[in-house]
């Protein structure tokens, strides 16, 4: 795009559908670390096992990965922000619904519900951006979309810490008699009805208003966001990339028609997808508490320790905004997966000289300061790299023919990674321990650096119709 081009661009527009986008990005973050806090009022409230425990608190997940699934093929018939819309509306119901239960099914049953719309808002919101951006700054309005899920962590886990210490402790009851555990999901309401009102006011991807050949709307919303000559340029090239094999986009066109295989494109995405679970990451956002009660910590000190890792988190991630768009995405990935690779070995070291005392591991001298310090920095690495990252990728590397399917198998791979290692983490503990557990992750680190340098194409600067399949 032109110097004159792109004085033309209405960037305030397109920054704030950005941010509308986000507060998804936000209430994912925010649904996913509030679990955080709430484990001693599920054990008391509920009466659960450790195995129960661990699929209460992965149930989200389940949805989730259905959620992403489906949000991509109803976004190619509905539309991302009527998606988007939906998933608000999911988001609130969940904050209430699991707040105010008092059996476990009735928990379950919400957090599915809740899984849904972090799904569909994992999926849609990145897309959604990549969809409205130019390509010379996409990658930089799309990570701020993992700034907005490390930010809905943090403020889920200051809102968690804050709420306990005001009833003495995440069990005891705070207002109207309910315990603070339940404020703790209650408090998800507040940026639901937000992020509902706010979608109402933002325009409908263009790039899908084309494939649907609602060329007119289509041109209207491009008009608004690049001036009218760009508009016109940007509609066309769109266009062009559609006519070749223009049809109602299916599960069917992820399959190449002359070697009848999958794609190589979508099996890059579900790698990506699967690599950023199996390092563990989401062990430290759900089970960050126990992990550091575990060692020896104060529940008080654990939930603190978590706002500590969200603020680093965020940090990280706009280091991310600052560099993803001048070195690209490929290094970003290999560079964290091998930093993560070396802290996840500190840790593994760490919790491997402690010993069991009354049930809990104890670590010798320094060592619970060398894993605070190394599982600290392995959550920088991972919020430098995978964590925005691996979402800008699968919103932007997919030809438009493809996105909203391919997306829906990678997010769908994603979230059920994502809870294969969740509801694993809790029997992991009990039966092999913590070192053995990293041991596991510090694996999946040390392979995915081969796995980025080998298999994936970088997609800095590229327009989204210059992707290929």
């Amino acid at each position: 795009m032109g110097q004159s081009a792109a004085n033309k661009e209405n960037t305030a527009l397109i920054i704030l559908i950005s941010v509308v986008a986000t507060i998804g990005g936000f209430l994912f973050g925010f649904d996913s670390g509030v679990i955080n806090g709430t484990v001693d009022g599920l054990k008391q409230a509920f009466g659960s096992t450790e195995a129960q425990l661990g699929f209460e608190v992965a149930s989200m997940l389940l949805g989730c990965a259905i959620g992403a699934f489906f949000a991509g093929r109803l976004a190619d018939r509905l539309g991302r922000r009527s998606v988007l819309i939906i998933s608000a509306v999911l988001f609130l119901l969940s904050a209430l619904g699991a707040g105010g239960a008092h059996s476990s099914l009735v928990f379950i049953a919400a957090r599915v519900v809740g899984g849904f719309a972090v799904g569909a808002a994992s999926v849609m919101s990145p897309a959604y951006i990549a969809e409205v951006a130019p390509a010379r700054y996409r990658g930089r309005l799309a990570t701020v979309q993992q700034i907005a899920i490390i930010s809905g962590l943090f403020i889920a886990f200051l809102s968690n810490y804050l709420l306990a210490k005001a009833a003495g402790a995440s069990t005891e009851p705070l207002w109207a008699g309910q315990a603070a555990w339940r404020w703790m999901f209650w408090m998800q309401a507040i940026p639901s009805l937000l992020f509902l009102l706010l979608l109402l006011f933002i325009p409908e991807s263009p790039r899908f208003l084309v494939v649907k050949r609602r060329k007119d709307e289509a041109l209207a919303v491009l008009t608004r966001l690049f001036g009218a000559e760009q508009a016109q340029a940007t509609l066309d090239e769109i266009d062009a990339s559609l006519s070749q094999d223009h049809h109602r986009p299916q599960l069917s066109d992820l399959v190449d028609k002359a070697t009848r295989k999958i794609r190589p494109i979508v099996w890059v995405g579900v790698g990506l997808a699967v690599f950023q679970q199996l390092v563990g990451i989401n062990v430290v956002f759900y089970y960050g508490a126990v992990l550091w009660q575990a060692v020896g910590f104060s529940e008080s000190d654990a939930l603190l320790i978590n706002v500590l890792s969200g603020a680093l988190s965020i940090g990280a991630c706009i280091v991310t905004v600052l560099l993803i768009d001048k070195i690209g995405r490929k290094p970003l990935l290999w560079i964290g997966s091998s930093g993560m690779a070396v802290s996840l070995a500190l840790v593994v070291y760490a919790f491997a000289s402690g010993s069991m005392v009354d049930g809990h591991l104890q670590l010798p001298g320094r060592m619970g300061t060398l894993a605070l310090v190394a599982a600290n920095a392995y959550v920088v690495f991972f919020n430098v790299s995978w964590g925005p990252v691996m979402w800008v990728m699968l919103g932007e590397m997919f030809p438009n023919q493809i996105r909203g399917s391919a997306l829906a198998v990678a997010g769908a791979a994603q979230w059920t990674a994502n809870f294969i290692v969740t509801v694993t983490f809790p029997m992991l503990l009990a039966g092999i321990g913590l070192a053995s557990t990293y041991s596991i992750y510090l694996v999946s680190a040390v392979i995915s650096v081969f796995f980025v340098i080998k298999f994936v194409r970088e997609t800095k600067g590229r327009s989204l119709e210059q992707m290929e399949g």
